[in-house]
């Protein structure tokens, strides 16, 4: 195929949309993902419009199967696959002890289970091409360092990171890399429902304090925008990470330093 063909999941809106588009002015051929069927139609059509080679496809990351049929779908429709992006994912900000069965099981289902279904995926169809591949999936800062009101969310992106680091060294004979993205602070839906149970939490808080608080301790002195995180996805997507792999790369404007 003239084109190599990536898939990022969650890729309706926010940082997923951003990493699809650099990936697409990149020169590849695009599969979009998303759970909401409307919002994903028209991020298709917008990205059809401006000229890009694009699929999309509907699906939960929470089911094995549903990742394995995005990985046919990308294959069906463009003949094979060379870049996977686990992006989807959700948020959770509840106090310690108010941390619940249903949170805990829905925010691993999506941000753990889907990243560990997704590289499945992924690896089976870059193993029977026989030429490797690229995982590229969705830390956080909060996989580095553990926060106050987030812990659920920290502990789903520390799994991530743990996860990216066993599956590179068991795939790296096939020649797949396997590394994570870890943003910090950005101006995102996600982040303004942080906000919001934030402040729901803290009768002391008004509308956008958090947000305020977390952006006011970013050495750049501004927050995080898609572009950003796509930078460096683009990066890892490309010949010239070749050689590093197990990796969760912080791209936050200088927030944790480890």
């Amino acid at each position: 195929m003239a084109k190599k063909v990536a898939v990022v999941t969650g890729s309706a809106g926010g940082l997923g949309k951003g990493i699809a588009e650099r990936l697409a002015n990149d020169g590849f051929a695009i599969v979009l993902h998303d759970i909401n069927q409307d919002l994903l139609k028209e991020t298709e059509a917008e990205f059809k419009n401006k000229g890009y080679d694009v699929t999309s496809f509907v699906g939960d990351v929470s089911k094995r199967d549903d990742q394995f049929n995005l990985v046919k779908h990308a294959v069906d429709t463009f003949g094979r696959l060379d870049v996977f992006v686990n992006n989807a994912g959700i948020e959770a900000v509840t106090p310690f002890m108010e941390i619940d069965e249903k949170e805990l099981q829905r925010a691993f289902s999506i941000n753990v289970f889907g990243m560990v279904y997704g590289t499945q995926a992924a690896a089976t169809q870059f193993i029977k091409q026989g030429g490797g591949g690229k995982i590229i999936s969705a830390s956080s800062i909060a996989g580095h360092e553990s926060y106050a009101m987030l812990g659920t969310y920290s502990a789903t992106k520390h799994g991530v990171r743990s996860f990216t680091q066993t599956a590179s060294k068991e795939l790296a004979k096939y020649k797949i890399n396997v590394n994570a993205y870890a943003p910090g602070v950005a101006k995102t839906k996600m982040w303004d429902r942080i906000d919001a149970e934030m402040v729901k939490h803290d009768p002391s808080l008004k509308p956008g304090d958090a947000f305020a608080k977390y952006s006011s301790e970013i050495s750049l002195g501004r927050y995080e925008v898609p572009s950003d995180v796509a930078n460096l996805v683009s990066f890892l997507a490309s010949p010239d990470s070749d050689y590093i792999t197990g990796q969760t790369i912080l791209v936050d404007g200088g927030m944790v330093y480890r």
